[in-house]
């Protein structure tokens, strides 16, 4: 696999910020500019909202003995943590880059509040590259959108999990 470094400028919201990105691609396959942590730790976000969970080359690699979770449906889930420095909703949304498949999933407890953390779940339908975008509720200057690449290796996990659908 090869990893090149690329700036690219994120203007999503009204405060623009810069995330890295690595562009992986694997023989054959195509490219997935995957977006690497720009806070502490494995975190990205903006002041607004940031999220903790990110790999550190981008790609979240679901394989036996490993972390996460497959479902009855062959999805595969990996825990988050975000975090809201503003009250409101925490809105998830995703989609696959480099192919079809169903929208991913969001699974939160509402039971933290309308800010500080908020643990999840994102369940992801099928390997590929997914553009994941968090927001805080109506407010456009806390959406912050990544990148990462899903690896499912073998049967995945050995945890199998079905979480409610909303």
């Amino acid at each position: 696999m090869r990893l090149s470094l690329a700036v690219v400028a994120l203007s999503a919201t009204a405060a623009a910020s810069s995330l890295l990105s690595a562009r992986q691609t694997a023989p054959g396959g195509a490219a997935c500019a995957v977006t690497i942590q720009n806070r502490p730790g494995d975190a990205f976000g903006n002041s607004l909202l940031s999220v903790a969970g990110l790999w550190p080359d981008g790609t979240i690699v679901f394989k036996p003995g490993g972390p996460g979770f497959v479902t009855s449906d062959g999805s595969l889930g990996m825990k988050f943590l975000w975090t809201r420095s503003a009250p409101g909703r925490l809105n998830v949304t995703g989609h696959r880059l480099d192919g079809t498949a169903a929208p991913l999933r969001l699974e939160a407890n509402a039971a933290y509040g309308d800010i500080g953390i908020q643990p999840s779940y994102l369940i992801f339908p099928a390997p590929g590259c997914w553009e994941i975008t968090g927001q805080i509720g109506e407010r456009e200057d806390s959406r912050i959108s990544f990148v990462t690449k899903i690896v499912k290796v073998g049967d995945g996990p050995t945890w199998r999990r079905d979480p409610p659908r909303n």
